[in-house]
């Protein structure tokens, strides 16, 4: 599971904020509903308070922080169940370890002049790693 957290200052208050639930709202945010993806949106992206987006919105704090906490379990239980956002995770993290491999062998083999096959396979296996890693 992804644990992330940012901590903001608001006065002197400070709040800690779960980031994957913005990284959740990616992954599975066509879910919830409009209002739920609005609110998460407000709240983590848009750092509105619960009073803002219930002024905003002409419901009260507590039914902004209800649809907040419904729509997070919504997001962590979909995460539990399918487990995509980790899987990409993974992905991009091995994808990124590719590349860096590939890279290391195309300078290894220019430095020391070996093979020009080499060196254009090298450069495929980036491009490759870099088109994979933009179309998750």
């Amino acid at each position: 599971m992804l644990y992330f957290t940012d901590k903001t200052v608001k006065g002197s208050v400070i709040v800690a904020k779960n980031l994957e639930v913005s990284y959740l709202l990616d992954f599975y945010g066509d879910i919830l509903t409009q209002k739920q993806h609005d609110f998460l949106i407000y709240y983590y992206d848009e750092d509105l308070s619960l009073s803002e987006i219930a002024e905003n919105e002409g419901i009260t704090r507590q039914g902004v922080r209800d649809a907040i906490k419904r729509a997070e379990a919504q997001l962590f239980e979909m995460e539990k169940k399918l487990g995509v956002a980790a899987k990409f995770g993974e992905m991009s993290k091995g994808l990124n370890e590719i590349k860096a491999l590939a890279d290391d062998i195309y300078r290894y083999n220019l430095e020391h002049s070996l093979s020009r096959e080499i060196n254009d396979d090298a450069a495929r296996i980036m491009s490759l790693a870099d088109y994979l890693k933009q179309q998750g």
